[in-house]
């Protein structure tokens, strides 16, 4: 079946942006794949690496999961040996998350594979461009775009 052309749709920047973010989002998850890895656990294990040790309930928070789901995560990492949950410090009630060295080389895995299905996505675009529409992505996006 034909796409229908739709003009007055696609050529609407939120259109398009959704179309990249969708092309990017299938390239970043293919790259992780090969990690063994889903986008999920790569959010996570950054966001560890830069709260740790963190609460449970603080890490979903954060990361904007559910935490149902975030439990979900956390066991599949845990199970890979690549973070530990242990009794948090501050409140022994609850735990607090930290990655393992495996879980840190396996994040530099990811964010390697990450950055490389980035430069694919952005492959179209001279460097100078490619900065100058990830600055304005930023201000459309409205959040602070650091790292």
């Amino acid at each position: 079946m034909a796409e229908a052309p739709l003009p007055a749709i696609r050529s609407l920047p939120s259109w398009l942006l959704g179309r990249a973010a969708a092309r990017g989002r299938a390239l970043v998850a293919e790259a992780l794949a090969t990690q063994g890895m889903k986008m999920w656990h790569h959010v996570v294990l950054s966001a560890v690496r830069d709260l740790a040790p963190v609460a449970q309930a603080d890490l979903g928070r954060s990361v904007g999961l559910d935490p149902k789901d975030l439990v979900g995560v956390l066991n599949d990492l845990q199970s890979a040996s690549l973070v530990r949950r242990e009794p948090d410090p501050k409140d022994r009630r609850k735990n607090a998350v930290r990655l393992t060295p495996e879980g840190e080389r396996m994040l530099q895995r990811c964010e390697e594979a990450a950055r490389a299905a980035n430069a694919e996505l952005l492959a179209p675009l001279p460097a100078q461009e490619r900065e100058r529409f990830v600055e304005m992505l930023v201000r459309v996006s409205g959040t602070t775009g650091e790292s």
